[in-house]
């Protein structure tokens, strides 16, 4: 469908029609992003899903222990639709129990708790802990990390391969910080109530207390997550999220050379984001705008809005001068079912579009009856006729 008409719907403030024009010309500034340590970063406004900075952010890279993030955004996964419980108790195979590296120092042939095996691998990292887990959903580390790249492939992970459960180096087990940084999004999004463990800052499991990795919780309490990672090959990363007021970044770094380091330039990160950026929300999900001539219908006005909520992300106090542009076609013809897609919403700043949610029908019009469709038939020639030329 050819979108031939463009409406100017608002500009979120209460301004005459040409201060937009004259503010979309005043001068900002936006400092440079900081030059980081390490071999990849980026940086995303959680809400809107842009990027806010980055370097090399699809470069193939080993993700280490960041690789439990989808181990346990499967797991969360599978507890949501009913196949796992938190009180499963998982026995704990000769595989699980000797994997080298981190560990939460589980037992061969002892009975643990899916609970605990979540936060041993979310607090502690435990290498065991994940195996237990994923030899309990898929019943062997293989095929739990066939799960893996399908749940990587859904989420829209394209650049990224799984090959265990645990991140220990493979040549062929690879990732990228724009997809860690998808994952994250993802999994916060969707599993608030498994997220709080990511922000406990140590676990005690048989005696044995660890403490989170991710030091970033003690030195910024707006930091809640997310996860570490650290082989020899890949450096040291670090995957973070922070909230401050209602705006949340998401930061991914990796291949830094050492814990203080990925510590000291995730904390960069984040600072310039929130510094110099802000977050806002335009519209909720399922939200009016307006109503509009339908054509040959029951009725003659529809309502139309948004799908899904709209966030956008724009240099701080930057917000007057934001354009929104409603781009509808000149004619709709019924019959318009619930969700149909009538146009789009073009939201600009600086010249730039920023994002362009689909504009959809809030309710439906079904086919008007013969007279009905005849008359609007009618109306139709006699107002081409008279616009014919202008």
């Amino acid at each position: 469908m050819k979108l031939s008409r463009t409406l100017f719907v608002s500009l979120l403030v209460s301004l005459s029609l040409i201060a937009p024009k004259v503010l979309a010309n005043t001068p900002f500034i936006i400092p440079s992003p900081p030059n980081v340590a390490g071999t990849a970063h980026i940086v995303m406004d959680f809400d809107s899903g842009a990027i806010i900075t980055s370097q090399e952010p699809d470069m193939k890279i080993e993700p280490a222990s960041l690789t439990k993030i989808m181990t346990g955004y499967v797991v969360f996964s599978e507890i949501r639709n009913g196949r796992i419980q938190l009180d499963d108790m998982v026995t704990i195979s000769h595989k699980a129990w000797r994997m080298p590296g981190s560990r939460m120092f589980i037992e061969v042939d002892t009975q643990v708790s899916v609970e605990d095996l979540i936060r041993g691998m979310v607090i502690q990292s435990g290498n065991d802990a994940s195996v237990a887990l994923a030899e309990h959903i898929a019943r062997t580390e293989e095929d739990f990390a066939i799960l893996m790249n399908q749940y990587a492939a859904k989420l829209g992970m394209t650049n990224t391969n799984f090959l265990n459960s645990t991140g220990l180096p493979d040549p062929e087990h690879l990732t990228t910080a724009r997809d860690l940084a998808i994952l994250a999004r993802a999994l916060i999004n969707e599993f608030p109530e498994f997220y709080s463990w990511y922000s406990e800052r140590s676990f005690t499991f048989n005696g044995i207390t660890q403490f989170n990795r991710n030091r970033l919780l003690w030195q910024d309490p707006t930091v809640d997550g997310l996860k570490t990672g650290h082989t020899s090959s890949a450096g040291y990363c670090l995957v973070s999220s922070a909230k401050r007021d209602d705006m949340r970044v998401i930061s991914v770094i990796a291949g830094t050379d050492s814990a203080n380091q990925r510590i000291a330039e995730s904390q960069r990160l984040i600072n310039y984001a929130f510094r110099f950026f802000e977050g806002h929300k335009l519209y909720d999900a399922g939200q009016r705008l307006q109503e509009t001539r339908v054509f040959g219908g029951a009725k003659d006005l529809i309502n139309i809005g948004v799908e899904e909520a709209v966030h956008v992300t724009i240099p701080r106090g930057q917000y007057q001068n934001l354009a929104i542009e409603l781009v509808i076609p000149n004619k709709l013809n019924a019959p318009i079912a619930t969700g149909d897609q009538i146009g789009s919403l073009q939201i600009s700043f600086n010249n730039e579009i920023l994002a362009e949610p689909a504009i959809v029908a809030l309710e439906a019009v079904e086919k008007g009856s013969f007279f009905k469709r005849l008359f609007d038939s009618i109306k139709l020639f006699f107002k081409n006729l008279f616009s014919f030329g202008n």
